[in-house]
Order: structure tokens, then sequence, then C-alpha cells
């Protein structure tokens, strides 16, 4: 298949909000591809190639000063080899390699293709082409059942695979797809709910635990065999051996469990997010410990239980995990999860899941069955920049640069903001119609990304709260940051200030 397919299909779902079209576009698409390409063609829509890992930045692809091809000849396949010696590039000189690398890929695209494999290889390609929307492309595709689809991809972790199986197997290949020790499989979700409350009117009576501010982990086990894997099933068990040690300690010879883990600080409390995220990265360190909570386990000893009731599950989870089992109460009282919750804020966690009892495990699916409650923080800053948008966003003014107010003058530049952080989520077309027609009214300066503005416009931002961040001047970055709506009723003197984000930072 030539890449110029692969791009052109990629930019027509990206024009669309139909999530019909986005599926037509995509099925036609996979029907055309060679099985042997069917995981690389799967990898770059979801922008993320089947390499992983490919060692290479925005730093490395911007020094970059090659001309493009003027018409399309690369092929799938070869881009995908391309990425495979991306990937294991190591040792002595392989800086210099992934350069000539990256070069020879640059000169053989055309721009239109080039900035497409630098979004796809950067994680930054936002075509609405999300693993839904390509599940049921499979399925249309291959003419197979929709569940059935979901299913294989669920329990295998790899939608790759599970568009060759679908694309390429028999009929009962997919429905041979199973849950296997020792292969990771998509993580079930939560949804939102404003109280634990309204959570319980969703799930009936629930398993109410603690939501730690920590990482996604599963752990499989057989025998002295442990692998720990994130919430994208990347492999770190070596990163973790104290919970390796922990999880060959339980009483069970083969075990599937999911959980969270994060660093403890000198009085047991929990230490800030990126702090065990630095765990996560590190081939080496070992100073800061994490330590292993577990909600829940999918199979034991040679039985299956994603397909169990939670309770179920919960009760073999407490016979396994003892101690080391995520704090929790099952109830149907509103008044006793509200206390649950105030617990766990009070312990520094971020709040607490409300997990029907009846419901089996839903792997890779966010669905009712488990909700999610935390506070949500909202702050007026100021509009600092924008960038111009890619995919369906093309030509207008999206990922807003959002600036806090500095009257000490102690990290701010000479206009008096400071950077916190960006975001694009939460902009309707509306929204971005707005921008695009009022931000140059604003406008400072501008690159050939990013429109700088003047700090005029206040805008609403939620978030889930703050963390430490040598990346910005004021040494603080919002959390999943959305929009809410712009303040036209306040001025800029009104933002808040750095100081009052930082006062949310743990210890």
């Amino acid at each position: 298949m030539m890449l110029a397919e692969l791009v052109s299909t990629a930019d027509r779902v990206g024009a669309t909000s139909s999530r019909l079209a986005k599926i037509d576009a995509l099925a036609d698409l996979l029907s055309r591809a060679d099985p042997a390409e069917i995981p690389a063609v799967m990898g770059l829509l979801l922008a993320a190639p089947r390499q992983g890992r490919l060692g290479v930045g925005w730093r490395g692809i911007s020094a970059l000063d090659i001309a493009h091809a003027d018409s399309p000849t690369l092929t799938v396949g070869e881009v995908d080899q391309a990425l495979d010696a991306l990937a294991t590039a190591s040792g002595t000189g392989s800086a210099a390699a992934r350069s000539g690398i990256l070069g020879d890929l640059a000169s053989r695209a055309t721009a239109a293709e080039w900035d497409f494999l630098v979004r796809a290889m950067l994680g930054e390609l936002r075509t609405g082409a999300l693993s839904g929307v390509l599940l049921d492309a499979i399925a249309r595709a291959a003419d197979r059942p929709a569940a059935v689809v979901r299913r294989a991809a669920m329990l295998s972790g790899d939608l790759g695979e599970t568009a060759r199986i679908a694309l390429t197997g028999d009929e009962g290949d997919l429905e041979a797809v199973g849950l296997q020790v020792g292969r990771p499989v998509l993580p079930m979700l939560a949804a939102t709910a404003a109280t634990p409350s309204a959570a319980l009117e969703v799930t009936g009576r629930a398993s109410v635990e603690y939501k730690l501010d920590g990482a996604r982990i599963q752990v499989h086990r057989h025998g002295d065999e442990v692998g720990v894997y994130t919430r994208s099933l990347a492999d770190i068990t070596h990163r973790v051996p104290e919970i390796v040690e922990i999880v060959r300690a339980l009483p069970a010879h083969d075990v599937i469990l999911d959980g969270e883990t994060l660093s403890l600080d000198e009085d047991g409390g929990p230490r800030p997010f990126q702090e065990t995220m630095s765990r996560f990265g590190a081939e080496v360190s070992r100073e800061l410990v994490l330590r292993p909570w577990f909600f829940d386990v999918l199979h034991v000893d040679g039985r299956d239980l994603i397909d169990e009731p939670l309770s179920v599950r919960l009760a073999e989870l407490e016979r396994v995990v003892g101690d080391w089992r995520i704090p929790g109460i099952v109830t149907d009282d509103a008044d006793a999860a509200e206390q649950l919750s105030r617990d766990a804020l009070a312990a520094g966690h971020e709040g607490v899941v409300v997990k029907a009892v009846d419901a089996p495990y839903a792997a890779g699916r966010r669905g009712k069955s488990w909700v999610k409650v935390k506070p949500v923080l909202t702050f007026d800053l100021v509009v600092l920049g924008a960038e111009w948008g890619s995919g369906r966003r093309r030509g207008w003014l999206s990922n807003l640069h959002l600036g806090a107010r500095d009257p000490s003058g102690e990290f701010a530049d000479a206009d008096g903001y400071v950077m916190v952080g960006k975001t694009f989520k939460g902009l309707t077309d509306e929204l971005l119609r707005w921008q695009t027609a009022e931000f140059p009214e604003h406008e400072s300066h501008r690159t050939a990304s990013t429109v700088f503005l003047r700090p005029e416009l206040v805008v609403e931002i939620a978030v889930d709260g703050v963390q430490r961040s040598p990346r910005y001047p004021g040494g603080v970055a919002l959390r999943f940051a959305r929009v809410k709506g712009y303040r036209q009723d306040k001025s800029p003197a009104e933002a808040d200030t750095i100081q009052t984000l930082r006062s949310l930072l743990r210890g």
C-alpha cells in the first residue's frame, strides 16, 4: 500500500465529524491493505507505531533541513522498515544513525506525507481515528460481528494483530482469542460523576474505593515469572523490582491483577504524581520505592474471572492480595460513600471510584459500571498564544498557551504573566472559529506554528490539579486542563496568580 493512500484517508477522517463517515473511510483503507502491512497501518493511524518507542523527539525532527519529494513513492512497508531501524538503533553513534534514517525518510516523503509521519511518530496525530472507531472499521472491513472484534482486541491488547486476524483469519480465529497470562489486556475504564451519591445512583450497590494519584499497573504472574505493564501495555517489569517481589510472594501460581502504584513520602502519604512517573521512565534509579494497591483480579490459577461479577472477583482478590488491596467499602449508602471520599481526599488521594458489584470486567471499555469521582478545580487564566491546529482543526487556532498572573514578579516575564500549560481540550467548533477570528486582534508576534498574544483575554480552565514542572518558569504545570469558556467579564488583572497554583503543590 502506498503511504499516500494512508495519508489521504487520514485527511478525510480528520475532516469529518461523522462517525459513520470515518468508519467507512477506514474500512475501505483496511480492506485494501496487504496482510503484512495491517499492523503498521493501524499503528500509524493511532499515532502509536507498532515498534513502540522510536528514540526520536521533536528536537531531532525539527533540526532536519531536507527537501521533500515532489511526488509520492513511499510504501507503508518501507516506512515500517525505517521505523524498525529507528527503534533498534542503540549504542555509540545511535543518534547519528537515527538522524540519517530520519533524513532519508524525509527526503523520500512528500511534504504532506512527512507532516503525517512526524505527527504519527510523536503521538500528535488527531484525526478522530480513535480505537473505538477503528474497531468498528475492522468489523466492517472484515464483515465480522463488532462485539467479537472488540472482545478480541481487549483480550489481546493489540489492535493491529486483531485487525490482521479479522481480515485474514478464519471465522473462528477471532473467537479463539482469549485471556492469556503474560499477555496484557486493555484496562477497564471509568466514567465520571460529580459526587459519590450521584455515582451510586448509576451503579447501585457498589465497591467504593480510593482513587489514587498514581500510575495504573497490570501485573501477570506465572510461577516465578512476573510481568508488570502500564495503562498503555508497555512492559516496565525491569523498572519495578519491588512490585515483582511482592507479587512473587502472593499465594497463587498464575494470576492477573489490576491496580495502581505510587511512591510514598516519609509519613506514608502519596508523593506527587510526576515522582511516581519518574520511576516508570528510570532504567537504573531506585531511590523512590513504589507501593502497589490492587483493586481487581482477572485470572487466578486456571480460572478466568473477567466475566464474573465484581463481587466474586473481590472475594478472590481479598484472598490473594490481602493487605495489598486498595482501601474501600461495599455499600449502597450514599452517606457512607461520601465519608469514604472525604477520607480519601484527607489522605492526599484524588477521590474515589464507585464500581457496580454485579458488573463483569469490561476490558478496554468506558461504561457506567465504574464511575470515578474527584474534585474539579477551575482557574481564570490569560491566553498567551495559540498554535495552528492539524487534521480536522487545520486552519484554526487551537492549542492554547495559558498563563497565570504573577504580582510578585518572581517568575513572570516583562508582561507580568507566567506560562503554566497548554490545552486544546474543550474547544468547540464555535470557539475555534471565534479564536481564529479574534486572536489576530491581540497578536504580538507569530512563528510558523504559533500566534503569540498580548495578555488581554481571560479563559476559565478546569483542571484535575497541578504538578511540579521544570519546564515552566513558575515550576508548576496544569494537569488535564480543559476549556470551560471565555470570561469576557473579567480583565487580565483579575486572573488567578501563580502563587495560588503553587499553593496546591504537595509539600
